[in-house]
């Protein structure tokens, strides 16, 4: 299984994000994810870049391949936008780009004044716009009529030789399935053996990406205060992470959520086998690719932390990073 590092654009500002690509770059890790999103989850997060300017900045800085982890192409951007956001990234990462999509969430998606769809509209919409972002890649003239996008002789001319593959994460079963239909490959932010086997019976092809959360430090209560402040959100149950509007909400349903419960779920502190026992799991549930983060503003310890000892230790289990190209 490969490793590669997540950049959370929630926590850290777009210089700092291009610095941890470059830093994960020198620890020889070659892959990326990078969220995308219009606002963090928390406040205490502070930050919430435009995730498309972010690309850019790191294609000059580095060689390393880049996944959206993920971009909701059904409401705040029309996909017809996206589809050009993302050739033009492809171009830019000379072909090292992968566009990860969701059926998003209300924090970022009803900022224009939408009304926020069911489940099962939003499933639809990221159909019809997954369906409309390949042909648009076609660089065709496009005419379409759908059931919830117009796009009238529309035409991409800054394409990539090759389009992206596109990856579809999938939290449940009905979002599991559409991935298998739809997707080049498949994301989740669990170690779910269930779907990602529901996902492969279905006929889902392609890589199985995961991410896992950690915390390093010298103090291990220090590193779980601090996985509270900034993730306490991880705690927030159900479809709920769908459905609140602002950060200021869910800093009220993670009300209950205490430092132990997130300590329990995010390895926390010094010791490097608590991170290897965690992508294990997403090892033995049959990931190909696992993502891992840094929580918290010690990027350089952390990235010290994983050439001095990580690295090796997550190599004896098979888990190893893939050097840039």
């Amino acid at each position: 299984m490969e490793i590669g590092y997540a950049l959370s654009c929630e926590e850290h500002g777009p210089l700092a994000l291009v610095q941890q690509a470059r830093l994960a770059e020198d620890a020889g890790i070659g892959s990326l994810w990078i969220s995308d999103h219009f606002h963090p989850w928390l406040d205490e997060q502070g930050q919430s870049p435009f995730v498309w300017s972010v690309i850019g900045a790191i294609a000059m800085a580095t060689r390393q391949r880049v996944t959206t982890a993920v971009t909701c192409p059904t409401m705040r951007v029309h996909p017809a936008v996206i589809a050009q956001a993302a050739a033009t990234s492809a171009v830019l990462l000379e072909g090292r780009f992968e566009l990860g999509v969701g059926s998003g969430e209300n924090l970022n998606e009803h900022v224009l004044g939408d009304k926020w769809p069911t489940a099962d509209e939003r499933l639809e919409r990221l159909e019809e716009a997954v369906e409309l972002i390949r042909t648009l890649w076609t660089g065709e003239e496009t005419t379409h009529h759908g059931k919830h996008y117009t796009v009238e002789n529309a035409r991409i001319y800054t394409r990539p030789e090759t389009s992206p593959k596109v990856l579809m994460s999938g939290f449940g079963p009905k979002a599991t399935d559409l991935a298998a239909r739809l997707g080049d490959g498949y994301m989740n932010t669990s170690a779910s053996a269930e779907l990602l086997q529901r996902y492969r019976k279905a006929g889902g092809k392609g890589t199985a990406d995961g991410s896992l959360k950690v915390c390093w430090g010298t103090d291990k209560g220090a590193c779980a205060e601090l996985a509270h402040r900034l993730w306490r959100t991880g705690g927030v149950p159900g479809e709920l992470s769908q459905e609140l509007r602002t950060p200021a909400l869910f800093d009220q349903a993670a009300q209950l959520v205490t430092v132990d419960a997130i300590a329990e779920h995010m390895p926390c502190g010094p010791d490097p086998a608590p991170i290897v026992a965690a992508a294990k799991e997403f090892a033995d549930a049959g990931f190909d690719r696992i993502f891992i983060t840094q929580v918290g503003p010690d990027q350089a310890g952390f990235f010290a932390f994983f050439t001095r000892e990580l690295a090796s230790a997550l190599r004896d289990i098979g888990v190893e990073p893939r050097a840039s190209e």
